[in-house]
């Protein structure tokens, strides 16, 4: 967990705001470390947290919230942390064994990718629909606070067939049942192809997807390189963007943060004030 960035984002594990959409994005830079911040965050927040894991294993996810002094292991075993390892779901999809009946939530990889994601979102709402509140439920089980998604990554999904109007349909289902009915937030990952490679008249690549999403989510971050090129001691810069509704109009607000990862945590500059890059 990033303090720095509980303070640009107004936040802490103690008082967040709930029905959030939060959107990272990441261009010509790796967003991941903002995914992991969110994780540790909404689990020392004593949140009911499912996490789709399209990315990397478990033990990868461990270890780096383990460095953020979190363990996902005894979330996960206190079932406050329901985790989808996407590339062992995967590899059980396409070699299935006779002895188990596998997972369904990534049975679109046995189908037609384009039918969509109806059962991955059936396991999300599932995962997430125990109830809450409480320090102790009545059958002794410990009972956990408002639900968070988060996903990493969708870009994933696109890679595999699965259509952009397909992504989004998922995203606006999750984010009506997290967000708006259960009080919960969401959080995903998308990485962004480079502009340059992106076909204008593809309907079905990142950039569609990206802008789709923009306009569900609340809060966006998009982590990419420094305008100036490689530099040693900042890693990159992060543009965060507010969208709240006010009065019959949306307002937004812009603000971009140089960034640099350490190895158990990350510090956050305003741009220009960074002896490194000015």
């Amino acid at each position: 967990m990033f303090t720095e960035l509980n303070s640009i984002l107004n936040t802490s594990p103690d008082s967040f705001t709930q029905g959030d959409f939060i959107l990272v994005s990441g261009r010509q830079s790796d967003a991941s470390f903002l995914i992991h911040h969110f994780l540790s965050f909404y689990l020392r927040a004593r949140c009911k947290v499912c996490f789709l894991g399209l990315v990397q294993s478990f033990s990868h996810y461990s270890a780096v919230c383990q460095r953020l002094g979190v363990s996902l292991a005894q979330a996960k075993e206190k079932r406050q942390l329901v985790f989808l390892e996407g590339l062992q779901e995967g590899l059980s999809v396409f070699i299935p064994q006779d002895d188990t009946t596998g997972n369904k939530a990534l049975s679109f990889l046995s189908r037609d990718p384009m039918v969509g994601l109806q059962n991955l979102y059936e396991f999300v709402r599932s995962s997430v629909s125990s109830p809450g509140g409480g320090e102790e439920g009545s059958d002794g089980s410990e009972q956990w606070g408002p639900p968070v998604l988060l996903v990493d990554d969708l870009s994933v999904l696109l890679s595999l067939g699965v259509s952009a109007r397909a992504v989004l349909d998922f995203s606006h289902y999750c984010r009506a049942s997290l967000c708006s009915q259960l009080q919960g937030n969401v959080v995903m990952l998308l990485h962004c192809e480079e502009e340059e490679e992106e076909d204008d008249g593809d309907d079905e690549g990142s950039e569609r997807l990206l802008k789709g999403l923009i306009h569900q989510c609340c809060l966006a971050l998009h982590v990419q390189g420094l305008p100036t090129g490689y530099c040693r001691d900042i890693h990159g810069q992060v543009e965060v963007c507010w969208r709240r509704r006010q009065g019959d109009g949306q307002h937004t607000q812009n603000k971009v943060f140089q960034y640099k990862v350490h190895d158990k945590g990350a510090s956050f500059f305003a741009r220009g004030t960074s002896s490194a890059v000015l």
